[in-house]
């Protein structure tokens, strides 16, 4: 995201996970829409809630939960001094979901939520997982806390001591297009941020396939302003925004690392990404350009088969056609991933760009299709 990370500004209190080794599997044992539910299965519903609820990602997660089938939103907390109906907050949800966020009172979540969605910002979930998941809650972070195994890794990219190191080994990155089997047995979800999961989308087929040279990945990413979360900043006011485009932390953003560790992942060997972000005049979208290096000659026609073959059975990643380019519109307010992808002959390189709306896919979206997938409903329930 931009300097912030969607999340609301938090409150207090203790302890609290990332990646497994292992190559990635990218075709899901899920089917296009996830197991199949029987028996008493079918009528299961899921308390669920939102810890962070005023922030563009908490909103983002209401906006897909009241409409969730299996899901019953029943508290929802945020930074507050005193408890507003939501739908003061934001008016949107009048008649539509009238319950009061009040201040953070871990305990009373733990009695009226069976799964807890903490967006809050990075440096704050850790101090609150820890006691939800003693209480037995299933959590999915939305913040970067659990995305790393290593507590060093994090301390270095977020420049603060991971507080909760006792629960990194149990955490599970979120990305179910590479990790699904591993998400459905997980209680500690780290759901992934928006620029990686729009670049590991795009460039972990080609490496896993071998390709595409993992030394010469250069990754260039368009984001709308909602990616900076919902709070006050001078370079983010609409003047600032407005009719103006702009890059920021050159060489390092902190996604940098989570990238870098993902698609080392599917290479199987240490990776180097040159990653430069930029803030766009939009509300919201990501747009990712890729340039890589083939290992040797290759036609846009086999990329495209790659993608295909390699997200057979992911219901949101769409492989465009050839000729048609992934753009942030015909993602908005979507689950999904667009990918297209060129071989540029001319210059012996490969394009590849994908596209995904910020706040769904590369926040709550796919928060809610990681619970869907620790719950054991199908894996497309409520996002389409």
């Amino acid at each position: 995201m931009i300097p912030g990370d969607g999340g609301e500004p938090a409150p207090r209190a203790p302890d609290a996970p990332r990646p497994a080794a292992g190559r990635p599997r990218f075709v899901v044992d899920s089917g296009a829409g996830g197991p199949i539910i029987r028996g008493d299965e079918v009528n299961k519903l899921i308390r669920v809630a939102v810890v962070g609820a005023t922030g563009y990602t908490g909103c983002e997660l209401l906006e897909i939960l009241t409409r969730h089938p299996r899901a019953k939103v029943t508290s929802l907390t945020a930074k507050l001094d005193h408890p507003i109906l939501m739908s003061e907050e934001s008016p949107r949800f009048a008649g539509r979901l009238d319950l009061p966020c009040t201040p953070l009172d871990v305990e009373d979540v733990c009695r009226k939520a069976d799964l807890v969605f903490l967006s809050l910002p990075h440096g704050v979930s850790m101090k609150y997982a820890g006691p939800f998941r003693a209480a037995g809650k299933k959590v999915i972070d939305l913040s970067a806390d659990f995305r790393f195994r290593d507590a060093a890794v994090f301390a270095q990219w977020y420049g603060v001591e991971h507080a909760a190191q006792g629960l990194l080994p149990e955490a599970v990155y979120g990305l179910p297009e590479l990790r699904a089997d591993e998400i459905r047995g997980a209680s500690l979800v780290a759901n992934p941020g928006c620029y990686p999961t729009g670049s590991i989308l795009a460039i972990a087929p080609l490496l896993a396939a071998g390709l595409v040279e993992p030394g010469e990945i250069i990754i260039d990413s368009k984001s709308g302003a909602t990616g900076a979360g919902r709070k006050a900043s001078i370079p983010m006011i609409f003047g600032e925004v407005n009719e103006s485009f702009r890059a920021y932390k050159v060489g390092r953003h902190q996604h940098i690392a989570e990238i870098e560790a993902e698609l080392g992942r599917a290479a199987g060997v240490p990776i180097r990404v040159l990653f430069t972000p930029h803030l766009a005049p939009m509300n919201r979208g990501i747009l990712t350009t890729v340039y890589l290096k083939p290992r040797s000659p290759v036609s846009s026609s086999a990329l495209l088969d790659a993608y295909r073959g390699a997200y057979a059975r992911s219901p949101f990643v769409r492989v465009m056609p050839p000729g048609a380019l992934a753009d942030t519109k015909n993602v908005l307010g979507l689950n999904f991933c667009d990918i297209s992808a060129v071989a540029d002959d001319r210059t012996g390189r490969i394009v590849v760009i994908s596209a995904i709306d910020n706040l769904v896919k590369g926040a709550a979206g796919q928060a809610v299709q990681n619970m869907n997938l620790v719950s054991g409903f199908p894996e497309t329930e409520g996002l389409r």
